[in-house]
């Protein structure tokens, strides 16, 4: 047998990938903290750590297990920070015969290590990562011919494919969505259910970064951290989510309040997106827990879970593999404003923005809806360059890696493919914020006001927004009502909203 390399990214932690079955004495596994992949963005400090600690744990399973593995940290003398060259210097030091790694999920990775191998003068093979639930391409080939990748279309193709929740070829109760029953605002005295975290020490691999003097953002406790290092961590978290979590999830999954930082969320995104927990066991675990408790979950909370995970996961990583590199380049509605300054401080005036930039900072998270509706929502308004946002939620999110973060960044939050991902933009003035949080009744700003000193910006942002892209959207069958209320207002007051956005606009820094 050749002696054999097999390199394993920080984001390939799949304990149950058939290499793993045998242990065969001519294979040598690596793991490496690479300056590389700390360094194209500023990353949170917690989100380093977590997949350092990670990658750590899971290197020291395979030892365990009796593989040979070699894992580099950071300051090892030999690191050269980047693959490649620890990869030659692997290979030449270890007078390895051949090389195997497991296709990456993100473009520059997939093409660098594409290059490197035709680059070398042993055998390689790349294999699948045997961790998603639809190939890399079959979103592409499903939507053959289409402008726009109607979701709801392949999370059916999904449900049918893996006979989830289904009765012959029709879905159980004969509906297939019940996202109209999940879109409650948080009661008032409602006092949602104590997150489960984890309080571990990590200020060794927390002074490694340091030390390293690793650009990062953010916040962190590291003699109380609380994510999940591996898979027997990541099923506790699964299970305390399936058991005290799934029977309201549903219900609030679009909910906002300053009060509470993980309602009824899974928060297993980090690790599914490490592979510590493949798509396939959450789904059919979390079914198998609704079909003996229906009395106390009702399908909807089922229901919009699992279309989370193989409608949109699954999507948003065909997409990417459909559109890349070009998607990343998209700029559809020209946006080139730069980032506000309290995007990394959450010093703002605006009470949405000031809490869901805080807690992305403090927990490196933030659920999907603080995500798209508040500064997402936010920065699509403003006209903020898709660029610098690209790069602020691939930097400040946990389980922000570029396949999901940027399908959902330019695609679905900012508009910039121009209706692949969503068939309109996402915007949305003080109302809705409104009706799904408890921000507005707190704020500096008047959440009824448009125009005048306390102006909630939202409110005139969104008319100045459909206003100065009215040659791209109006035609939009989905955005006509905004058009006619817009163009029956009193030409007065519409001059008024469109002042009182540009003076917003002009001083975008001191909102």
């Amino acid at each position: 047998m050749k002696k054999t390399l097999r390199l394993i990214l920080g984001d390939q932690l799949n304990y149950q990938h058939s290499w793993f079955e045998k242990k065969e004495k001519h294979v040598i596994y690596v793991l490496m903290e690479l300056r590389q992949e700390t360094d194209y963005v500023a990353h949170h400090i917690q989100k380093v750590v977590a997949f350092f600690e990670a990658m750590e744990a899971f290197a020291k399973h395979l030892k365990k297990e009796g593989h040979e593995v070699v894992y580099w940290k950071l300051d090892k003398k030999e690191n050269r920070k980047s693959i490649v060259e620890n990869l030659n210097f692997l290979i030449k030091e270890n007078k390895i015969e051949h090389f195997e790694y497991q296709l990456p999920d993100e473009y520059r990775l997939d093409e660098q290590l594409k290059e490197f191998c035709q680059n070398l003068k042993i055998s390689s093979d790349a294999l699948d990562s045997e961790h998603f639930m639809s190939t890399r391409f079959e979103l592409r080939d499903f939507f053959e011919g289409k402008k726009t990748y109607l979701m709801e279309s392949f999370y059916r193709s999904m449900r049918r494919k893996y006979d989830l929740m289904m009765e012959g070829d029709k879905p159980l109760t004969g509906k297939w969505n019940y996202d109209k029953e999940n879109r409650k605002k948080l009661p008032k005295d409602h006092v949602p259910i104590e997150p489960f975290v984890f309080e571990k020490d990590v200020s060794k691999t927390h002074q490694r970064i340091l030390d390293a003097e690793i650009k990062t953002i953010g916040n962190i406790i590291p003699t109380n951290f609380i994510w999940p290092n591996n898979r027997k961590e990541s099923l506790q978290l699964l299970d305390f989510f399936i058991k005290k979590c799934l029977p309201l999830f549903g219900t609030y999954q679009d909910a906002m309040t300053p009060h509470y930082w993980s309602l009824y969320h899974s928060r297993i995104s980090f690790s599914m997106n490490v592979k510590m927990l493949s798509p396939l066991e959450v789904v059919k675990t979390a079914i198998a827990h609704w079909e003996k408790n229906q009395s106390e979950i009702s399908i909807a909370q089922i229901e919009g879970f699992v279309r989370q995970i193989i409608g949109w996961r699954e999507y948003m990583r065909g997409v990417y593999w459909a559109k890349m590199p070009d998607f990343a380049e998209m700029n559809f509605l020209n946006h080139d404003k730069k980032l506000p300054d309290y995007f990394w401080t959450g010093k703002t005036k605006m009470h949405c923005v000031r809490h869901s930039v805080q807690q992305s900072l403090d927990y490196a998270y933030a659920h999907h809806i603080q995500r798209l509706m508040v500064t997402g929502n936010f920065a699509l308004l403003a006209g903020i360059s898709p660029d610098e946002l690209d790069e602020w939620y691939l930097g400040i999110y946990i389980d922000a890696i570029e396949w999901v973060e940027i399908t959902n960044t330019r695609g679905m939050s900012q508009f910039a493919d121009g209706g692949i991902v969503g068939t309109k933009p996402y915007v949305s003035s003080a109302n809705y914020v409104d009706k799904m949080s408890h921000y507005c009744k707190t704020c500096f700003y008047n959440k009824k006001e448009k125009t005048g000193e306390r102006a909630c910006p939202f409110n005139s942002f969104y008319w100045h927004f459909y206003d100065r892209h009215r040659d791209k959207l109006e035609k939009n069958p989905r955005i006509g009502m905004a058009y006619r209320l817009w163009n029956k207002m009193d030409k007065d007051k519409r001059d008024g909203i469109l002042e009182q956005a540009n003076k917003y606009l002009d001083d975008l820094e001191n909102l």
